[in-house]
């Protein structure tokens, strides 16, 4: 098997598209959307009293959607989502209608990262009370695979044949279509349920890497700012801003790196190197959500990007 590094070498309201990405509406080739920004629970979280929230249950934004990227071939006429989050209906048909795929149903492929709330609870609404889908590839690594074959509701998703579960190996590429290569990646994670992967998602011309979720950069067995270099694009978990953030609550039990711990170690990368980076995956409370807030106006003035709402990369 090669090595992956020798591979790398190798009608819905959503907020407009940020200046700062690159936009792509040609209507050929492939391209790569944010279909979702916001971490597992949404914004604004069940049971948040906190200012963050207070005004967004009396005016709810649009923009905020919880975490999922979606891949679309143009030529082919094909989309895929990657994460299925409980925002899954919307991003769906907006996913649909930017594609001009409006006859389809279902996705042609859904690949999950992992186990936790935010990532595949949207597979439900291809169920029985729901779409009522048939036979929707879902790409998964062994241990969820097994997960999903053997605990209800999602076993009753298998046994209905609404998906078909194809099973992934670490770092194996998958050749989707002639346009489209997808590798899973394992890294460090809360694996309560599952192991917990990031894609490698290479198009015709460039490649992006997706790492919503994962504890520390330095547990990760590969280096990041490595990947970095040989990848187009990287959206990054960007959970929490700071420890200032996540107060009370210990962290230990839900590592993630701190955006500021993460531009510490980009500092020295080159600025086309840093241009690449999209910060995602963004917990109720994190400021990066505000665009007027110090700590976006921090971010963009470093030389990142914040991942928007229907921000689109060409692949």
């Amino acid at each position: 098997m090669k090595s992956l590094f020798t591979l790398l070498l190798g009608t819905i309201i959503f907020c407009p598209i940020s200046a700062q990405s690159i936009k792509t509406n040609t209507n050929k080739g492939v391209v790569l959307t944010v279909l979702g920004n916001v971490q597992d629970a949404g914004s604004p979280q069940a049971g948040c009293k906190k200012s963050c929230c207070a005004d967004l249950w009396k005016h709810p934004r649009q923009d905020r959607k919880i975490i999922s990227m979606g891949v679309i071939d143009y030529d082919l006429q094909k989309n895929y989502i990657f994460d299925s989050s409980p925002d899954f209906t919307s991003q769906l048909q907006w996913l649909q209608e930017k594609s001009g795929t409006l006859e389809k149903t279902a996705p042609d492929g859904i690949f999950i990262t992992h186990a936790h709330i935010g990532h595949y609870t949207g597979l439900m609404f291809l169920g029985r009370e729901g779409m009522n889908s048939k036979n929707v590839p879902v790409y998964a690594m062994p241990i969820l695979k097994k997960y999903f074959e053997n605990n209800g509701p999602w076993s009753q998703l298998v046994h209905l044949k609404n998906i078909e579960v194809r099973e992934m190996k670490n770092e194996v590429p998958l050749q989707i279509n002639p346009h489209l290569q997808v590798t899973p990646i394992l890294v460090p994670h809360r694996d309560e349920y599952s192991e917990t992967v990031g894609y490698l998602i290479q198009g015709p011309h460039k490649k992006a890497l997706f790492i919503p979720d994962i504890d520390k950069w330095n547990t990760w067995k590969h280096s990041i700012t490595d990947f970095i270099k040989k990848v187009d694009y990287a959206f990054l978990d960007a959970t929490f801003y700071d420890a200032e953030e996540v107060g009370f609550r210990d962290i230990s039990e839900i590592p993630h790196p701190f955006v500021t711990e993460s531009m510490e170690l980009f500092k020295n990368l080159p600025v086309q190197e840093k241009k690449k980076i999209y910060f995602i995956h963004f917990n109720h409370t994190n400021k990066l959500l505000i665009p007027d807030s110090q700590q976006s106006k921090t971010v963009l003035a470093n030389g990142f990007n914040i991942a928007m709402l229907g921000d689109t990369v060409e692949l």
